[in-house]
């Protein structure tokens, strides 16, 4: 940071001045002082020239007001910059509230306790409440508006000071002794705040200022101390809130009159006045810091008497009051910037974020690419990549950062390109101050040390590397130095972090490199010269003053030093000898060591010439030349780049005013004096007279300039030699070519496209009827949309093969911007069927991409894209046919696979006799299983007609599910869909044993052969042949107990007797307690004392559940006889020509020889009894 005082405006009459305040946002300054004096006055820059912007342009004052009302001293004025208001008061204890109207300042409101003086008073944060203390300790906090909120009397206290916390929660009260009190806002108290800064001080002390940023421009890091309170005696202190125990103290040494923060908390002025060791009188100073206590800058001022201090809004300017005057200083901050690749790169901090917001702006398409970086400290640029410096976030895990101590790094830095990819990092324990990059190494210093790291970038080696291609150990790449050591150039085995923290007495203030040289400042004033890349100490220097900015020229000969004070001196490091650059002798270059210029805040050598600098002074830009200056140019930029005699500047003030939308405005080009002149000589006298000039100050971009004016006028001799001077190859070869042009229009259009003023090109070639020359032209450009205008105007049949290029690259510049529905059409008409799929598949136009399936020839190597395509969105039919269409089967059975189009995929792999189906089926089936998706299972071995598998796992489930004892419904079901899969599997063998003896064998025989195979083959002979035992238990179970309930109790019984049969399936204890239910219902009590008996005898039942059998037999048997009441006519089942089917309508044995039997379940019912069903009561088949 540097500043300077810039301006002074003189009050009328010699009336000193008490306080200052500049309005953040309107920009007016009030300004109050004795015998009622209260002005408002506004800086405003007033130009014609566009572009003079910031602190270069002329600034008048557009407001001068006198604001009457007071009649005693004007003591306190505050903006309420919300409401565009201004609070003042007086030493009577007058307050009036002045409002703008019309472009003029007036009262509002006036208010007076006609008991104490007003001592303070202060807005918060967003301008709806004032609080106003008074001397006697009276406080009152009013709105906005005027009315009073609440009001209090702190008895016994002198009131002093007084400030709102950020959030409007809490009010710090400052008292006359020197203490300050914590209230909340409506006025309760909360404790004293602990004053650590005053320790070791005597004597009265008052308060002199107490500030709290309200972070209305974000912080510089998180948890960055925000509230200040500085003392008269010069001890501040700097907290993070409230009741911050450790803030950061400063002792000022300096009698401390008013404080007040920048606009976004990164400086604290802190103004007065300092009693000079050696001298009786004081000056008044204004001293700056960081709100880490870091001292930046000191301003002398001149005058008696400061009174007060104020910022302006955008930090640029900083007023103060002294005596009868205001004086303005002119701010030129220390932005996070840099330049590399023309690319700015800059920070800042934006209010709700606590990442500073790092934007890459480059400059030649006005793009910009934004990178948000915690706890930014630098950023530092070189060639084309860029290094950000941070405190390292400790929540990351760091691979790079365990260090020997077994610590975390706590810093980091990120190498990026010019767009802000992070290419590298390295994490490093020393605290990067300063950081300076060159083309193969970074270095960065804390206080005591310096650590290189030879960064690489992937593809371009670095000269250093090339030679060492074998080392390609990490530790050649890092090195760390301690500035008090000595070192000799052999390499260090790994960076030892442990020896930079030892302290030294000369701490380092900058550091600058070039690729062979390294240069370290210290307080002291002496400069070590290091030779790079081994790093040797070479030489010392001492200057008188401490340095605060290093530059060395492109040969590293010389260094230009900008100390604390902002004085620029130069350095001979290289003793010139008398040969140098062909003068003869050394005294036309001026002698360095008597060059000084003051006020310098920013320089720059060229890039290609060791004599030339430019710098900046004040608001004027100086270059020289052999140190002869030329005249200066009024501006305020920061350099970003000196080369090719013009100087690159950026307006980063008037960037950072709106830091989301640079604008190239704020980029300036000045083209230095030899440059101008050459092109004025060119221009008014001649091209021979300024190639005599140029002969003279020979540069390459004077002969580049030379070449061109040439080859305007077409004086080729001229412009080739130009060309061989700035070593332009490219151009000598341009100047051959042209000289092979026998047509001289043909030549001038040749020059205005190597101009680049390609319209005027094009027109000369159609004027000359070379249409062709033009369509090639716009072909090199890129630009298709006009050469398929030309293509088309054009006379006769065009080249169709060009048309389709011209038709295919509009199309690809539609889909380079994802413009699908334009790319198709323009793919249509170029025929460009890869492209066409593509566009179709992004617009999910999948019946136009089914279609191009259709159009194209079989085996095109499209095909399996398109399949592809298909395949991913699901539609396994179209992937299908585009895969079969270019002979890929096997990839299209995996897409049935991977879409579980099993049976397709079954299909597919019997019609092109694929082996590996089962395997991939059982693999998917293992897969369902293990994922315990048995259901799933089922249905991939339905699919894909593997039905006794999928049997096989069905009986599975529905045995579990028998086991829960839980829903017998549902248990029938299961065990029908799996009697049902074994049908499936008996008609799958048997057609397929008859495709196998098709028109050889008869029918009979067929079917016998599949019984045969069936047999063979299935190991599982109990599910094949008793497929339905599970459906019919479980059938006649629910029948028994639906006629039990229906009151049919003799059928019932019937029922239950049948179901004896099935106790492999059902359990005993069921069938019999059923059983015994039934007989004891239908009064056939012997049938019941023998399902009892049955139940008695169960191994399988408790001692106690037998028990309760026992006594409920015993009960009903004590009451009826165990006969039954009528004969039961027992219904053999076996008829005379063995066993009778059952009736699965009512469970009773079928004595008639006619009988319905199912197509399915192969089950008989009574034809009487199955006419009122419509489905099969087993398994649900339609009834035919």
């Amino acid at each position: 940071m540097f500043i300077y005082l810039s301006k002074k405006i003189a009050i009328p009459n010699n009336i000193h001045l008490k306080c200052v305040s500049w309005n953040k946002d309107q920009g007016f300054i009030a300004c109050g002082g004795d015998d009622g004096l209260l002005r408002v006055l506004k800086l405003e820059t007033q130009t014609d020239d566009a572009k003079l912007k910031g602190l270069a342009a002329p600034s008048n004052l557009s407001m001068n007001q006198t604001l009457d009302g007071h009649s005693g001293a004007v003591q306190v004025v505050t903006w309420n910059e919300q409401y565009e208001k201004l609070t003042t008061s007086d030493q009577n204890g007058l307050i009036i509230v002045w409002m703008l109207y019309k472009g003029a300042w007036y009262e509002e409101m006036i208010n007076n306790r006609n008991k104490s003086v007003v001592r303070s008073m202060s807005w918060n944060a967003d301008g709806q409440k004032i609080c106003i203390v008074y001397e006697d300790g009276a406080v009152i906090v009013g709105s906005v508006d005027g009315n009073r909120i609440w009001g209090k009397e702190l008895k016994g206290n002198q009131l002093a000071h007084v400030a709102w916390s950020p959030d409007s929660k809490i009010l710090l009260f400052g008292m006359a002794n020197g203490e300050v009190q914590i209230y909340d806002n409506q006025g309760n108290f909360i404790m004293k705040m602990t004053i650590s800064c005053l320790t070791n001080s005597t004597g009265a002390i008052s308060i002199a200022g107490i500030h709290w940023y309200a972070g209305t421009g974000g912080y510089v890091e998180p948890d960055c101390p925000c509230l200040a309170i500085c003392f008269d005696n010069g001890r501040c202190q700097i907290m993070r809130y409230e009741n911050d125990e450790n803030p950061v103290c400063i002792d000022t040494m300096m009698n401390v009159v008013s404080i007040q923060w920048n606009h976004c908390g990164s400086v604290l002025a802190v103004a007065g006045s300092l009693r000079a060791a050696n001298m009786d009188k004081e000056f008044n100073v204004v001293q700056f810091y960081t709100p880490f206590g870091e001292h930046l800058r000191t301003l002398k001022v001149p005058g008696k008497q400061m009174s007060g201090v104020g910022w302006e809004g955008g930090g640029l300017r900083i007023g103060l009051a002294v005596d009868s005057y205001i004086y303005f200083a002119n701010i030129r901050p220390d932005y996070k910037w840099g330049y590399c690749c023309s690319t700015v790169v800059y920070a800042y901090t934006k209010p709700e974020r606590q990442e500073y917001c790092v934007v890459f702006w480059d400059t030649k398409n006005n793009e910009k690419f934004v990178k948000y970086v915690k706890s930014l400290m630098s950023i530092t640029t070189s060639g084309d990549f860029c290094i950000l410096a941070s405190k390292a976030d400790n929540t990351q895990p760091q691979e790079d950062a365990e260090l020997e101590s077994g610590s975390h790094a706590r810093y980091v830095l990120i190498l990026c390109n010019s767009i802000g990819t992070p290419l590298d990092s390295k994490y490093i324990d020393i605290d990067p101050q300063f950081v300076t990059m060159t083309k193969t190494h970074v270095i960065a210093a804390s206080k005591e040390a310096f650590y290189l790291w030879q960064y690489r970038v992937a593809k371009k080696l670095t000269a250093l590397e090339i030679n060492q291609v074998t080392r390609t150990k990490k530790e050649g790449r890092e090195r760390v130095y301690h500035i008090d050591s000595n070192p000799s150039g052999s390499h260090d085995s790994s960076p030892d972090f442990a020896k930079a923290f030892t302290a030294t007495r000369d701490p380092i203030c900058c550091i600058t490199a070039t690729d062979k040289t390294l240069i370290v400042g210290r307080e002291s004033g002496t400069i070590h010269k290091y030779s790079l890349p081994n790093v040797v100490l070479i030489q010392k220097y001492t200057l008188n003053n401490r340095a605060y900015y290093l530059s060395l020229n492109c040969n590293s000969s010389r260094l230009a030093i900008i100390d604390i004070a902002g004085v620029l001196t130069l350095l001979d490091l290289e003793v010139r000898g008398s040969t140098d650059d062909g003068t003869g002798n050394q005294a036309s270059a001026g002698d360095p060591s008597k060059f000084e210029r003051k006020d310098v805040w920013d320089m720059k050598w060229a890039n290609d010439n060791p004599d030339l600098f430019a710098m900046m002074e004040k608001t004027r830009m100086y270059v020289f030349r052999n140190l002869d200056p030329e005249e200066p140019i009024q501006t305020s930029g920061y350099i970003c780049n000196f080369e090719d005699l013009e100087i690159k500047s950026v307006l980063l003030d008037e960037i950072m005013k709106d830091p989301e939308r640079p604008n190239k405005d704020n980029l300036i080009n000045f083209e230095i004096r030899s440059l101008r002149d050459s092109r004025a000589l060119i221009e008014k006298v001649g091209i021979e007279d300024a190639s005599q000039f140029i002969e003279d100050n020979p540069h390459p971009r004077l002969w580049r300039l030379l070449a061109e004016a040439a080859l305007q006028k077409l004086d080729l001799k001229t412009a080739e030699q130009a060309f061989v001077r700035c070593k332009d190859y490219q151009g000598i070869e341009f100047v051959k070519r042209l000289g092979n042009l026998q047509n001289e229009p043909m030549k001038q259009a040749e020059v205005a496209a190597y101009f680049s003023r390609f319209e005027e090109a094009e027109r000369m070639y159609l004027d000359m009827d070379r249409r062709d020359l033009a369509i090639s032209l716009r072909i090199k450009l890129g630009d298709w949309f006009r050469v398929l205008q030309l293509l088309k105007t054009g006379s006769g049949d065009s080249d169709d093969a060009l048309l389709e290029q011209a038709y295919n690259a509009i199309g690809d510049y539609f889909a380079d911007r994802q413009k699908w529905v334009n790319a198709v059409q323009y793919y249509l008409q170029g025929r460009n069927q890869e492209r066409l799929a593509e566009c179709y598949y992004m617009l999910e136009d999948y019946d136009d991409l089914e279609r191009l399936t259709i159009l194209l020839p079989e085996n095109h190597k499209l095909l399996p894209e398109i399949g592809q395509m298909f395949a991913t969105v699901g539609m396994c039919e179209q992937a299908v046919n585009a895969y079969l269409k270019c002979n890929q089967p096997k990839a299209a059975v995996d897409t049935c696979v991977h879409l579980n189009q099993w049976n397709k995929a079954v299909e597919l792999a019997r019609t092109h006799n694929m082996k590996e189906i089962k395997s991939l089926l059982s693999k998917y089936a293992s897969h369902l299983l293990e994922k315990n998706k048995t259901l799933e299972a089922v249905e991939l071995y339905q699919k894909a007609h593997h039905f006794l598998d999928a049997a096989k796992l069905m009986f599975k489930i529905a045995d579990e599910e028998a086991k829960k004892r839980t829903r017998p419904l549902r248990v029938k079901k299961l065990y029908v869909l799996a009697a049902r899969l074994v049908e499936n599997y008996h008609e799958q063998v048997k057609t397929s044993q008859q495709t196998k003896a098709k028109g050889k064998k008869s029918e009979a025989t067929s079917a016998l052969a599949g019984l045969l195979e069936e047999d063979a083959t299935s190991a599982d002979n109990r599910i094949v042949d008793f497929a339905w035992r599970g459906a019919e238990a479980y059938h006649f179970f629910l029948l028994a107990q639906r006629q039990l309930y229906e009151g049919y109790m003799e059928n019932a019984m019937q029922t239950a007797l049948h179901l004896r049969e099935y106790e492999d399936i059902i359990p005993s204890v069921e069938i019999y307690s059923l059983l015994a239910i039934c007989a004891s219902a239908n009064r056939a009590f012997g049938t019941c004392s023998q399902a009892f008996i049955k139940l008695e005898s169960l191994e399988s039942l408790e001692p106690e559940q037998r028990q309760q059998y026992e006594d409920l037999a015993l009960e009903i048997f004590t009451k009826h006889a165990p006969k039954d009441a009528r004969i039961i006519e027992q219904r053999s089942s076996e008829g005379s020509e063995g066993k009778l089917p059952t009736c699965i309508v009512t469970g009773l044995p079928i004595q008639e020889y006619q009988f319905w039997m199912c197509s399915v379940c192969k089950h008989c019912a009574q034809e009487q009894e199955i006419s009122k069903y419509n489905c099969c009561p087993l398994c649900h088949t339609p009834v035919a």
